[in-house]
């Protein structure tokens, strides 16, 4: 029987542990089996709480996962990254998991609401964009001068009117009309 020849890509204590016990586990050391399924079980379940709330399932998921490992053990040579495939195997099992009772569900599927898997990384994406945004925002309203920041934040932002904002600047309707016009004229030159 071939070693597995593990390729990680981090070299740290935990691939070695992992390739280690991988070559003993195939050399037929079941005790390496039993150190691999603990060194692997609390991540894979925090991973799988992600994909679902069910823990049950989870738990199942988890033991199909590491039976196909075990049962596969003269397929190991073939992986390149037993943590990048235990992770995906356990999210396929998962999915096929979930689909399966949303076949044989008396459900309709429009009332079921699965747990996206990446709905976490869009949340942070999104979080990341209007920051983002917001930035741009304050450096292009940083570059007007204060009675033009201050007419378009009234314009704008608050809402306010042409004659309110002369009464709130004390200035007259073409003077708020002209330092808008070039407040906005500078914004499109900054945003170019």
């Amino acid at each position: 029987m071939k070693p597995v020849n593990v390729i990680l890509s981090n070299t740290n204590g935990a691939a070695d542990l992992t390739t280690q016990l991988l070559n003993e586990f195939q050399a037929g050391n079941t005790g390496a089996f039993s150190r691999l399924y603990d060194l692997y079980i609390n991540i894979l379940y925090n991973y799988g709480h992600r994909l679902t709330t069910d823990s049950e399932l989870l738990k199942d998921c988890i033991h199909d996962v590491f039976v196909k490992v075990y049962t596969r053990k003269n397929e190991l040579n073939t992986i390149g990254n037993f943590k990048s495939y235990i992770f995906i195997s356990l999210k396929n099992k998962i999915c096929d998991e979930i689909r399966k009772r949303i076949y044989l569900s008396s459900t309709a599927i429009e009332d079921v609401d699965p747990v996206a898997t990446d709905d976490v990384e869009r949340k942070y994406l999104r979080m990341e964009q209007e920051q983002a945004e917001n930035h741009t925002i304050k450096y292009m309203m940083e570059q007007l001068s204060p009675r033009q920041r201050e007419a378009l934040t009234l314009y704008y932002i608050e809402e306010k009117k042409y004659e309110d904002i002369c009464e709130i600047m004390s200035m007259n309707y073409q003077s708020v009309r002209n330092l808008m016009h070039r407040g906005l004229t500078k914004l499109r030159g900054i945003a170019k």
